[in-house]
């Protein structure tokens, strides 16, 4: 597998690619997913490099399905796994596995494999982080764009479903992201309490 020629590779389809509406999905989500994935298989003890490349090559893929079309971007983005990574080495059973991680990501987040609930937090990390009213609001912005919601309150409405229903999957998060993520649950729901 040749990792470092697939990085390149994806980060500039992503460049030449991604629609300047995504202010949430873009080029810096795939790179913080990465990142978190990374850090998520280091405190996870997830070690042996075969698992580590197929968790990054899945960060990385997991959102490219936005070069096609804004909808069905887990589909699509395994369909460009399928047809590029056989030519950088990568085994069907190990693209199959990349997929496996990828559709996962899909709303509401269904995990079956410790790498697949690890891709899964990557991508939602950010939910209990103390960037999340920044990063919810360039999703807010990208929705609007698409013309998903126009008004915050119901952004803020969804925001409160969203949380409610959401779960972290790694002993990991649940320890370090699930304390902070439930207070900014309170929060929004003593705001949309006022509407």
């Amino acid at each position: 597998m040749n990792y470092n020629a697939v990085k390149t590779f994806i980060l500039d389809q992503l460049d030449k690619n991604l629609s300047e509406q995504l202010s949430y999905h873009g080029k810096h989500h795939t790179l913080d997913v990465l990142q978190v994935a990374e850090e998520l298989c280091q405190l996870e003890g997830i070690n042996d490099e075969e698992s580590l490349i197929l968790v990054k090559t899945a960060a990385l893929f997991h959102d490219a399905g936005f070069t096609v079309a804004y909808t069905n971007h887990e589909e699509n983005g395994c369909q460009l796994a399928q047809e590029k990574l056989p030519h950088y080495g990568y085994s069907s059973d190990q693209i199959n596995r990349i997929c496996g991680m990828i559709m996962a990501t899909k709303i509401p987040q269904s995990p079956q494999t410790h790498l697949e609930a690890i891709i899964c937090d990557a991508d939602l990390d950010y939910l209990g982080r103390n960037d999340f009213y920044d990063i919810g609001a360039t999703l807010f912005k990208e929705l609007k764009a698409h013309q998903i919601l126009e008004d915050e309150k119901k952004w803020n409405q969804i925001q409160v479903n969203f949380l409610k229903s959401h779960t972290f999957h790694t002993y990991t998060n649940i320890k370090r992201r699930h304390p902070v993520k439930a207070q900014y649950l309170a929060e929004l729901e003593a705001l949309v309490a006022t509407y």
